[in-house]
């Protein structure tokens, strides 16, 4: 993964994408990255989703699922909903990419 000025690359699915971040947050950046490769990368070797799009939604769907179980035994800190945003947005920045790369 690449710095610049301005933000980092990250890599999912063996395709760059360029996010904006402050140079604070790259760190969570980096690992939210390589934890969303690793459940596409999982949910594609299953077999049972094809597509760059699907695997993203049923990822997201998973993380959503753990999530949900973390917030119902209290695990989540103070700032938890600052970093679930910054995710969100970051996830939908994939997304995009995504769909703008395939027309």
């Amino acid at each position: 993964m690449k710095n610049t000025a301005d933000g980092v690359t990250v890599t999912i699915l063996g395709k760059e994408l360029m996010v904006a971040c402050p140079e604070n947050e790259r760190n969570a950046l980096r690992a939210a990255a390589d934890y969303l490769d690793g459940k596409m990368r999982e949910i594609q070797t299953s077999g049972k989703v094809i597509g760059t799009e699907r695997a993203a939604i049923m990822a997201a769907l998973n993380i959503a699922a753990e999530l949900l179980e973390l917030r119902g035994r209290g695990g989540l800190g103070p700032d938890a909903h600052e970093r679930l945003k910054f995710l969100s947005s970051k996830i939908d920045a994939a997304l995009n990419w995504d769909v703008q790369a395939r027309q």
